[in-house]
């Protein structure tokens, strides 16, 4: 069964939904990174950090290879993009939506305005 698109970025919102996995993220647009390197601002064992990296390889967001006998990871931001478009166009949609909030709100104002301006004159 092919995975679809929905279903890809549930996977890596999932993995973005933690904080050490956000930061491992971070680490590595410095570049690649060994577990050990990885591990080191955590108050985690390498093993730990080691399932982070399980969950951020499974969602793409990462890859691994093996140096003697280090992993490195390294950043994949495809699925980064990916889930920044999908987001994006939520964006556009409160954009508009505010737009026009904002319209709205200037005519009711202008329109105040008016009746304002007309009891005035009234009362003169």
């Amino acid at each position: 069964m092919a995975v679809t698109e929905a279903d890809e970025l549930s996977v890596v919102f999932s993995a973005l939904a933690d904080p050490t996995r956000r930061s491992i993220l971070v680490r590595l647009m410095a570049g690649d990174a060994s577990v050990a390197e990885l591990a080191e601002p955590f108050a985690m064992s390498q093993p730990a950090v080691s399932k982070h990296l399980k969950v951020l390889e499974g969602a793409g967001l990462i890859s691994r290879s093996r140096v003697a006998t280090s992993r490195f990871s390294h950043l994949e931001a495809q699925p980064l993009k990916e889930a920044n478009e999908w987001m994006q166009s939520y964006k556009r949609f409160w954009t508009e939506s505010f737009d026009r909030l904002d319209a709205a709100l200037a005519e009711y104002l202008h329109e105040q305005q008016q009746i304002d301006t007309e009891e005035e004159d009234d009362n003169d």
